[in-house]
């Protein structure tokens, strides 16, 4: 059965690791640096305004966040890393949370969420390594569509994918957050990894 990505509810945010959250549904994490939308993709994904929470200021995700998607798995919005203007204590502190996500998680797929318009960050780079130590497929979102050209858009995903060591069968996935563009796709690859488990 399909996950119906528009029944949503808030569970819990999990600051240490006795905190993180296991009963066996497959859970999709989803992380991205702290300015490339990633809260808009996850409401766009829900179909909701403000369910994940979008900052004025980047880095407002400290926490690991937990929302239960049609009661049949979790979508979990991972603290975002790179340019919030926080201290350096917070930002290793968010690092080992990290760390022992990765460490102790069930991922069932990972999303990672990437600029569209840039090169993907030395940050970006450690992300993407940590999905695939874990051994959990992954699909990589370039998100920020809307802001390229036409002529942009080809040139833009093979920077990506080049910069990321894709391979051919790695998914790619062009989004707009704010157009919608993607979402149906996402949707359709986070239910077929919801059913090969």
């Amino acid at each position: 059965m399909p996950v119906n990505f528009g029944k949503a509810e808030f569970i819990r945010s999990a600051g240490t690791e006795e905190q993180f959250l296991w009963d066996g549904l497959p859970q999709f994490a989803f992380a991205g640096r702290s300015n490339v939308g990633k809260s808009s993709v996850i409401n766009r994904l829900l179909g909701r305004k403000n369910l994940a929470y979008v900052g004025a200021s980047p880095g407002k995700t400290t926490q690991v966040n937990y929302y239960l998607v049609d009661r049949k798995a979790y979508l979990v919005d991972l603290p975002g890393y790179g340019y919030a203007k926080v201290s350096k204590a917070e930002k290793e502190r968010w690092g080992r949370l990290m760390e022992s996500y990765f460490q102790r998680a069930h991922i069932t797929m990972g999303v990672l969420i990437v600029d569209a318009r840039h090169k993907p960050t030395a940050n970006d780079l450690t992300m993407h390594g940590w999905f695939r130590e874990t051994g959990c497929p992954e699909i990589v979102v370039a998100n920020k569509l809307d802001k390229l050209k036409k002529s942009q858009v080809d040139p833009a995903l093979a920077l990506i994918r080049e910069t990321l060591e894709l391979g051919e069968e790695e998914v790619l996935l062009p989004f707009s957050a704010e157009k919608g563009t993607g979402k149906e796709e996402l949707i359709r690859l986070l239910n077929a990894a919801s059913d090969s488990k």
